[in-house]
C-alpha cells in the first residue's frame, strides 16, 4: 500500500478534516459537571456514528459515569502489529467565561501572528488531537479500501475529571483491548517545534503531615522559649529533606533510579534547550536542582521531592503572639525508574519521626502513589516512529522525558502490559485548560500526515 496517496488525500481533504472536527468542537462534553452529562454522551455517539461509516465495529459501551466508545477493524496480518489507539473527548470547564474572545463551543478558524488556529475548548486537549488519528485512519480506508494493520479504538470520557471509571474497565475487558502495542496523542512537540516520542513519565507520591505539640495554642510571651514550638521543628524537619547540592537526604531515596542512557543524553542535548528562556518566563534565573545534573535531566529523568504547602498558627491580618499547638505540611516526591512509591512513602514517615523533638508526635496522610513509566525503546516500533515523525517536521523526531505523570501510559503497562507511543501535536501556547484555548492548523494538519506515515512504518 502506498502511503504518498493517503498523504495526497489528506492534503486534498483537509477543510472537510477541520469540518468534521469543528462538529465534535461543538458538544459540550464537560466531564466534571453532572449538567452536562447528556452532551458526553451525544459526544461518545457522535464518535462512534464517525467509526462505522469507516467500516469500523464500534460501540459507546456504558460505565457508571460516562461512556466509553471501543471500536476494532482489520485482521491480523503476518508481521503487522495489532495496535490500541486511546483518546479523550471529554474537556475541561470554561470558566471564566469573561476571559474568551468567543464561544467556547462555537469553533472558529482565526488568524494569528503565528498562522491560523482553531480555537475552541478541547481543540488541543484532546479533540484535535484524537482526530488527527481518526482523520489518517479515514484516508487510509478513502485511497486503500483498509488499514495496513489491526486497530483498536478507545476513547474515554473522563479523563478531564479523574478517570473514575476507566481502571475497572480495563481490568473488565482487559482481553478485548490488548494489543502490541498502544498509540496515545495526548502530548505535545518540544518547545512547539521538534517533534517527540514521549518515552519516560515521572510518578507521584503525596504526602501530608501534622506535627502536633501542646494540648493548645499558647501566649508566646507565657511560654516562649520553654514549650516547644512545632513550627519550628516542621522547618527544620523539611529543611533536612535536601543537602547543599540539591538531592534529596532520606535513606534509600535514590534506590532504583537510572542513569541516563548516552544515546538519549545525547539526543536531549542535540535539543538545544534554553533553560534560562524557561525560567525567565517565571520570573527565576538559576537552577536550583541537583546541581550535577544539566536542566533537562532534573524535569525528566531525575527524581523530586518539593513542598507544596506549609501552615499553621495565626495567618490572618495583623498579629496574634501565638505558639501554635500544630503545624502542617504538603509534600509530593515525582518518581523515576524502579522506585518504589511504598518505599519512599514509609522513608519519608521514618526520617520524620526519627526527627521529632520530646513532645512531639506526627500524623500522616497519603494518597495511594504511582511509580514511574519507562518504555521500552528497544522495540523496533519506537525507532520506526521517530524516523516517521522525522520525515514529516522540519527537525528530526526525538525521544522525550516528561516531568509529570500521564496515568493511562502506566495502565496500559500494568493492566494489558503493553507499552504505549506516546505522540503529540500540541503546542506549549495552547492554553489547554484556560480561556482560548487553541490548535495550530499546521498541528491538526501535520497530526495527520504523521499518523499516516507512522502506520506505514509501523505495519510493514
Amino acid at each position: 500500500m502506498s502511503v504518498d496517496q493517503v498523504l495526497a488525500r489528506i492534503d486534498a481533504d483537509l477543510d472537510r478534516s477541520v469540518d468534521r472536527l469543528k462538529e465534535l468542537l461543538r458538544i459540550p462534553s464537560i466531564s466534571t459537571d453532572p449538567a452536562y452529562k447528556a452532551d458526553c454522551a451525544r459526544a461518545a455517539d457522535w464518535l462512534v456514528t464517525e467509526l462505522r461509516a469507516l467500516g469500523i465495529d464500534a460501540a459507546s459501551r456504558p460505565t457508571p459515569g460516562h461512556p466509553m466508545v471501543v471500536g476494532h477493524v482489520g485482521e491480523a496480518a503476518e508481521g503487522a502489529p495489532h495496535l490500541l489507539f486511546y483518546g479523550h473527548y471529554d474537556v475541561q470547564p470554561v470558566d471564566p467565561m469573561e476571559l474568551w474572545h468567543r464561544d467556547p463551543f462555537d469553533p472558529a478558524i482565526e488568524d494569528t501572528p503565528k498562522g491560523k488556529v482553531i480555537r475552541a475548548r478541547g481543540a488541543s486537549d484532546d479533540k484535535g488531537q484524537l482526530m488527527t488519528f481518526v482523520e489518517a485512519c479515514r484516508a487510509w480506508i478513502d485511497v486503500h479500501g483498509a488499514l495496513p494493520c489491526r486497530i483498536t479504538f478507545f476513547f474515554e470520557g473522563e479523563e478531564e475529571s479523574g478517570s473514575p471509571s476507566l481502571v475497572p474497565f480495563m481490568q473488565q475487558n482487559a482481553d478485548e483491548l490488548r494489543a502490541d502495542i498502544a498509540l496515545i496523542c495526548d502530548t505535545g512537540l518540544f518547545e512547539s517545534a521538534v517533534p517527540a516520542i514521549t518515552t519516560q513519565l515521572r510518578g507521584l507520591v503525596s504526602q501530608e503531615f501534622t506535627i502536633h505539640a501542646a494540648s493548645r495554642d499558647l501566649h508566646s510571651g507565657m511560654y516562649g522559649g520553654i514549650a516547644i514550638n512545632p513550627i519550628r521543628v516542621m522547618a527544620k524537619i523539611l529543611a533536612g529533606l535536601h543537602d547543599e547540592r540539591g538531592r534529596v537526604t532520606l535513606p534509600g531515596f535514590y534506590d532504583g533510579v537510572p542513569e541516563l542512557p548516552d544515546e538519549i543524553r545525547a539526543q536531549w542535548q542535540g535539543l538545544n534547550f534554553d533553560h534560562e528562556r524557561y525560567l525567565a518566563d517565571v520570573g527565576l534565573a538559576v537552577p536550583a536542582g541537583e546541581m550535577d545534573r544539566t536542566p533537562l535531566e532534573m524535569i525528566w529523568s531525575r527524581p523530586t521531592c518539593d513542598v507544596n504547602g506549609i501552615w499553621g498558627g495565626y495567618t490572618g491580618d495583623g498579629f496574634k503572639t501565638v505558639l501554635p499547638a500544630e503545624a502542617h505540611a504538603k509534600l509530593s516526591f515525582r518518581l523515576v525508574g524502579r522506585q518504589d512509591p511504598q518505599a519512599i512513602h514509609e522513608a519519608f514517615v521514618k526520617y520524620v519521626k526519627d526527627n521529632l523533638p520530646p513532645d512531639c508526635t506526627a500524623t500522616f496522610h497519603s494518597e495511594k502513589g504511582a511509580p514511574a513509566s519507562q518504555m521500552a525503546t528497544d522495540d523496533p516500533a519506537f525507532e520506526k516512529a521517530r524516523q516517521a515523525l522525522s520525515d514529516e517536521w522540519p527537525r528530526p523526531a526525538a525521544y522525550i522525558g516528561c516531568g509529570g505523570s500521564i496515568p493511562i501510559a502506566g495502565y496500559f503497562k500494568d493492566i494489558l502490559g503493553m507499552d504505549a507511543l506516546l505522540i503529540g501535536f500540541g503546542k506549549d501556547d495552547d492554553q489547554i485548560h484556560s480561556p482560548n484555548e487553541k490548535y495550530d492548523l499546521e498541528s491538526f494538519h501535520k497530526g495527520i500526515r504523521s499518523w499516516a506515515l507512522i502506520l506505514d512504518a509501523l505495519s510493514r
